[in-house]
């Protein structure tokens, strides 16, 4: 990318709008950055992100109204080929005054890919003056079935640790540390075919907490001490009834809760729920109730602020 951030308006300022991806979201777009701050004051949202068939990306903020609703939901055309995408990590929207930068990883068929491009801010849509950045990060990925990115950084620079995790389809837990856009194994863990999906619930300087459900309708949160060899602790939260979501995917409410979003693949519906901070079976879980609209895109992920705002202490 040839341009960067060049401008942070008031760094107290940015640290208070900033703590959840709905605030950066509102920065996207000029006049829609107060109603936005004001409605994430009042409500928890989460700042869903999908790839539609046609290559798109969406956002829209996922709110814990009653009844649940989807807010400002938005469409960037051309991010990439139809039926391109299998897999995506969480991306970053990452403020410029030209309009945001988005970047993450995303599997294309066999391949990891590192995607960046930029957004214009007067059309709402990609740069054209910007190329769109697919750089191949490496192969092998056809076996896997789920792929997330954490990044824990400090708001004085001083420490930062990236990670990524990968599932095969046979319940291999990978990970890898990342440094300066470069893959490094970092351990593995077998057991995990019965999970069906996972989302990011915490990540500290020394670990990372998945939420995740099996098959069997059971609900777990997986912790994964950075040391290595790698160990996760998995803890049971529910022993049923969870079993009939593809997809979860959380952010932070509050100062240790978390709101997550279930999504039913096989009935296209979204459900809400409050999660309380992680604690075994003594979780708190509070349903919120079915969130309008229709969720049938085949690849689903979490937009984040940069890594130092995107916060993340529900375990």
């Amino acid at each position: 990318m040839k341009r960067r951030m060049v401008v942070w308006a008031g760094g107290a300022a940015l640290a208070a709008a900033a703590l959840t991806p709905a605030a950066a979201q509102g920065a996207e777009t000029s006049g829609r950055a107060g109603t936005t701050g004001q409605r994430a004051a009042a409500v928890c949202e989460i700042w869903q992100g999908s790839v539609t068939a046609s290559g798109q990306h969406t956002s829209s903020e996922v709110a814990a109204t009653t009844p649940p609703s989807v807010l400002d939901q938005r469409i960037t055309e051309g991010a990439f080929q139809p039926g391109q995408i299998r897999l995506s990590a969480r991306t970053t929207s990452e403020p410029n005054v030209a309009g945001p930068d988005r970047y993450g990883y995303v599997v294309i068929g066999d391949a990891l890919y590192w995607s960046n491009y930029a957004i214009n801010a007067a059309t709402g849509q990609i740069d054209p003056d910007e190329q769109h950045l697919l750089r191949r990060v490496g192969g092998g990925w056809t076996p896997f079935t789920m792929l997330e990115t954490s990044t824990y950084e400090t708001i004085d620079g001083d420490f930062s640790r990236s990670v990524a995790y990968g599932m095969r389809e046979n319940g291999v837990l990978y990970r890898w540390k990342i440094v300066n856009g470069t893959w490094q194994s970092n351990g593995s863990y077998a057991g995990f075919a019965a999970v069906k999906s996972m989302t990011l619930i915490s990540k500290s300087p020394t670990y990372d907490t998945f939420l995740a459900n099996t098959r069997g309708g059971a609900l777990y949160t997986i912790r994964i001490p950075s040391s290595v060899p790698m160990r996760p602790i998995v803890k049971p939260v529910r022993s049923r009834t969870w079993q009939g979501f593809e997809v979860l995917s959380a952010m932070a409410c509050g100062r240790n809760s978390t709101l997550l979003l279930g999504i039913d693949k096989d009935t296209k519906s979204g459900y809400l729920y409050a999660v309380g901070h992680a604690n075994g079976l003594s979780t708190l879980i509070r349903s919120l109730g079915k969130v309008a609209g229709t969720f049938d895109d085949p690849v689903y992920f979490r937009w984040v602020p940069i890594p130092v705002y995107d916060i993340a202490n529900g375990d």
